[in-house]
């Protein structure tokens, strides 16, 4: 699949969607023009699902709707709640900022695009019944304006889907402020940075760039015995407790933590990387204090670094009214 930068995508779809008079489209959807946070990477999207109102409007509706179940029981929104930046439960990673992911789910099932995941949670998870869809005479005008036909098909919801999660974007927290010269930290909020970013706190291996992941497994020492994690996918040994790092943004929402929510807070998680390492074969070089029980915060410096992982909390993003359910 050949892929561009979000930064021509606005004028290859302008340029997709218009055409000659003598070449008059069934249809006529509005290009999209993504506007990506300060400080982040282009986006990639595919050249053959290019972002437009029309489409992002339809994966929204989407989203919401349990009519995307077989039992119609559940929708995507069912678990990932705007509120928690767009999760839940432990066993639910949040939607946000996901157009630069690759990895998925907790154990990474499944590799590649946002397409590529859509494609397993629409037939494989959900596995939706298009008949459901088909009878629905209003979402045959939505796949007719989105996509200029009214047959509805499983690759079509699945590009919905994509179009509107690649524009759940969080990048206007406190720290992002900080960042453009808008606001300044603390001094607590300031030294929890120094220590995020340095091997004193030891947090920026697996949590840094713009995204406060690296989108990569890891076996973080939860358990001398831990799960399975990726070994469940791979079958390989080495991979045993290896889980996908989160994405630390809106961390603040997102309670509670680890793939089987055993720590309730935020300062549970940093006593923990403070002095509950426990070693296992396959612990990631990158715990690099894992032989001291874990990097030995005096309690300031706790309260310090949990101060600063607050700063990563975008209000606006939980609560913007675009990425919430369409009621007209």
């Amino acid at each position: 699949m050949r892929i561009k930068a979000v930064g021509s995508i606005f004028l290859l779809a302008s340029a997709l969607l218009s055409c000659t008079p003598d070449e008059q489209p069934d249809y006529t959807p509005t290009a999209y023009d993504l506007k990506i946070p300060k400080g982040f990477p282009a986006m990639e999207i595919p050249d053959d699902n290019p972002m437009t109102v029309e489409g992002i409007e339809l994966g929204r509706m989407l989203y919401y709707d349990s009519i995307l179940d077989q039992n119609q029981s559940r929708a995507c929104a069912t678990c990932h709640v705007q509120e928690h930046s767009f999760t839940s439960v432990p066993d639910v990673l949040p939607h946000v900022n996901l157009g630069w992911s690759y990895n998925w789910l907790w154990k990474g099932d499944v590799q590649g695009s946002l397409e590529d995941i859509m494609e397993f949670e629409v037939q494989h998870f959900f596995f939706t019944n298009l008949d459901n869809l088909k009878s629905d005479a209003a979402y045959l005008g939505l796949f007719k304006k989105a996509f200029g036909t009214d047959e509805i098909t499983y690759q079509h919801i699945e590009m919905a889907l994509a179009q509107f999660l690649r524009t759940l974007n969080s990048g206007n927290a406190k720290f992002d402020k900080v960042q453009r010269g808008e606001a300044q930290f603390t001094n607590q909020e300031n030294l929890g940075f120094e220590l995020f970013f340095t091997e004193r706190g030891d947090c920026f291996h697996c949590h840094a760039t713009a995204f406060f992941t690296d989108g990569q497994l890891h076996n973080n020492a939860l358990d001398t015995d831990p799960d399975p994690g990726h070994f469940d996918i791979s079958g390989d040994p080495l991979d045993f407790g290896k889980y996908k790092s989160p994405t630390l943004r809106n961390i603040e929402y997102t309670a509670p933590y680890m793939h089987d929510g055993r720590f309730a807070t935020l300062e549970e998680v940093v006593n923990f990387y403070s002095e509950g390492l426990q070693p296992s074969p396959t612990v990631d070089p990158l715990m690099k204090q894992l032989s001291n029980g874990g990097v030995q915060l005096s309690e300031d410096e706790k309260a310090a670094l949990v101060a600063f992982l607050k700063t990563l909390s975008d209000e606006e993003f939980v609560q913007n009214p675009e990425f919430s359910r369409n009621t007209q």
